[in-house]
């Protein structure tokens, strides 16, 4: 199983097929979707800090919803949705992009104080 660290967040194990959106909803870390996980919206943006190796290719689907996002980091820029865990193992490191943060309390707003407060610690 391959071991996905959520920067700020703590970290999971993930086996082949799951995905970082996946991981982020089992760990609990505030990665939004607004789309449900359907690669038809960039709300899910993360970016792989290292560990890219680990997981599935980006797809063309993948970089059309992509252009959508806001601070496209090249290399690094993933959809939690389509990122799949491909070899299990390895230490897949990912930092939730600030769209997909906001979008995640958007969504939660009862959630806002706890992650609002862990985001100040980072």
């Amino acid at each position: 199983m391959a071991t996905i660290r959520f920067k700020g967040y703590g970290e999971t194990k993930a086996s082949p097929g799951t995905t970082i959106l996946e991981a982020a909803r089992e760990l609990g870390a505030p990665e939004g979707s607004d789309c449900g996980g359907c690669c038809s919206c960039s709300t899910c943006h993360v970016y792989v800090l290292s560990g890219s190796e680990l997981l599935s290719k980006r797809d063309d689907d993948e970089l059309d919803i992509l252009e959508l996002a806001d601070d496209v980091r090249d290399g690094q820029s993933r959809l939690g949705c389509q990122a799949q865990v491909q070899k299990g193992d390895g230490i897949i490191e990912v930092e939730i992009s600030k769209e997909s943060f906001e979008t995640f309390l958007s969504d939660n707003p009862s959630l806002r104080a706890k992650f609002t407060a862990n985001a100040q610690k980072t």
